[in-house]
């Protein structure tokens, strides 16, 4: 059965006001019945107050049948008082209104006695709330009980008639059980006032939300559904009239709007199909230039081979100038003014050599020597390096190692290379005071450990992440080769890992080397890796 959206708005509305005027009535006659044993429980202590003051003077005289007989007199309002009794401070009844009592022995553990009885000394005093009790007579009833005690004052050990002890404290308690049939009559008549009053204004209510709901939104929402199978059958001049100044208003401006988008697109793709011959021009361009992109990616590859080349013909001479000139600085006869030079001529020699290296590691897949190593410790390591030099003296390193990563097969030399690029890389971002944090952890789920450097310089822009892995692309102004991160690819792929990187502009940039865990797993996916490597350029993240 199909419900109309009136008909589940009210009857959602309904069920909420339901449970919560439900809730609220409860609450309501909960706290009036709260309220009327109050005043009953109130209206009882004044009762016994009463019949102990009426009665004081006939127990002062000794007159007990007097006494007895008000309190008979006050028990017989039939409906209101359920019975009264008198018992001593030996648990004794000594007068009742029920004759079955008189003479019996009520226990300490009993209903009358348990609130003073029920620590290890009886109390002499205590509060009204606390000497009263609920609980059902004998015909099924619930009635109230009270107990109040008679206390022994000084006109009562010194009364002639009988002479209680002036240590006595408590002579007997005048025990007062009340009916509560009309607390429970004006607690069922209220209660049922508001089912009543809760029944008539969810009924009202829900009447009122379906001429509100019909006119402010049945209406409008069959305007849109009527406009949307128009749209459907291919009527794109249609138009929604809805007049609401509300979101069903601005709904229906939103399909106008949709439609008169619709109608421009087909009239755009009915031009597309005449000028057919122009887009497919278009397109040919477009293919060309993608050529062209695929043209320049071979001559990147072969510039892996020709960097190769080059770089084994200088590091010859390289070496014979590098030689030469430590043999002259380290001879005795040499002129001392003429060392400076000599130690420069060695210093820039070796610069270049490193120059040469990073060529030739770029150019050619060098096999990692692996062994058994922590990848904390190789970290350590590398920040004792990089850590001297004076671009880092004002950066704070935070370092969150997880102690738990186990030794893992690596080339601890590659990997400091790898570290220390990334380092490098994440100093020359901060440019100053910053933060470098780096976090160790593995995943046992996919046997992978991890390492990851994040700082809070400058960031990498969004159209730059994709080449950052590419050889000789470099975002520093006349500084580095672009080399490192293309080497730092290729010794992590060579381990059979991967290198992530996210980059927020302006926050700061985080790299993460992922390494396997298990030295087979990484041997395979390393030489599956080289297998099928076309060229010596690692391709881009």
């Amino acid at each position: 059965m199909r419900l109309s959206l009136i008909a589940k708005l009210s009857l959602a509305i309904s069920l909420i006001l339901l449970a919560t005027m439900g809730l609220f009535a409860y609450i309501n006659v909960e706290q009036l019945e709260k309220l009327l044993y109050e005043e009953a429980v109130i209206d009882a202590d004044k009762l016994s107050e009463t019949i102990i003051r009426t009665t004081h003077y006939h127990m002062l005289e000794n007159n007990l049948k007097r006494a007895y007989q008000i309190i008979d007199e006050v028990g017989s309002q039939r409906g209101i008082i359920d019975r009264i009794r008198m018992v001593n401070k030996f648990g004794l009844v000594t007068h009742s209104t029920d004759s079955k009592e008189k003479g019996l022995y009520l226990d300490k553990k009993a209903e009358a006695c348990s609130m003073c009885h029920s620590g290890p000394s009886p109390l002499v005093h205590a509060t009204t709330m606390n000497r009263s009790r609920l609980f059902t007579n004998r015909e099924g009833k619930e009635v109230l009980g009270l107990a109040k005690a008679i206390y022994n004052e000084e006109r009562c050990y010194t009364a002639p008639c009988h002479f209680h002890p002036k240590e006595a404290k408590v002579l007997g308690v005048l025990d007062v059980i009340v009916s509560l049939d009309q607390m429970h009559q004006k607690v069922y008549a209220y209660r049922n006032e508001i089912i009543v009053l809760t029944v008539l204004q969810i009924g009202l209510i829900a009447l009122c939300l379906t001429f509100l709901t019909q006119r402010l939104v049945n209406r409008p929402v069959r305007a849109l559904v009527n406009h949307a199978h128009l749209i459907g059958g291919g009527d794109l001049d249609a138009t929604v009239r809805v007049k609401n100044r509300d979101e069903l208003g601005e709904l229906a401006d939103a399909f106008n709007g949709m439609t008169i988008n619709l109608k421009k697109a087909r009239v755009e793709l009915e031009d597309w199909g005449k000028n057919l011959e122009d887009k497919v021009e278009e397109r040919t361009q477009e293919i060309k230039k993608i050529q062209s992109q695929l043209v320049h990616s071979e001559k990147l590859a072969s510039l892996g081979e020709l960097v190769a080349g080059i770089a084994h013909e200088i590091n010859n001479p390289l070496t014979g100038i590098l030689v030469f000139a430590s043999l002259l600085a380290s001879d005795s006869k040499l002129d001392p003014s003429l060392k400076g030079d000599l130690d420069l001529i060695v210093k820039e020699t070796q610069r270049c050599a490193r120059i040469v290296k990073g060529l030739l590691d770029f150019s050619r897949e060098s096999m990692p020597q692996k062994k058994p190593s922590s990848l904390n410790a190789i970290m350590d390591a590398t920040l004792t390096l990089v850590c001297n030099q004076s671009s880092f003296h004002d950066i704070n390193v935070i370092k969150e190692y997880n102690p738990d990563i186990p030794e893992m097969n690596l080339d601890p030399n590659q990997i400091e290379q790898v570290f220390i690029n990334l380092l490098l890389n994440a100093c020359h971002a901060i440019g100053g005071p910053g933060e470098i944090r780096i976090r160790t952890g593995f995943d046992q789920e996919r046997e992978e450990a991890y390492a990851a450097i994040t700082d809070n310089g400058c960031g990498i822009p969004e159209e730059h992440l994709s080449k950052i892995f590419d050889p000789f692309f470099s975002t520093k102004e006349n500084k580095g080769t672009g080399l490192g991160l293309s080497v730092s690819y290729g010794i992590i792929e060579g381990h059979g890992g991967r290198i992530e990187v996210r980059s927020t502009m302006g926050a700061g940039t985080t790299f993460t080397c992922w390494l396997p865990l298990n030295h087979d797993r990484a041997t395979a996916t390393a030489e599956a890796a080289a297998a099928n490597q076309a060229a010596p350029l690692p391709e881009s993240s």
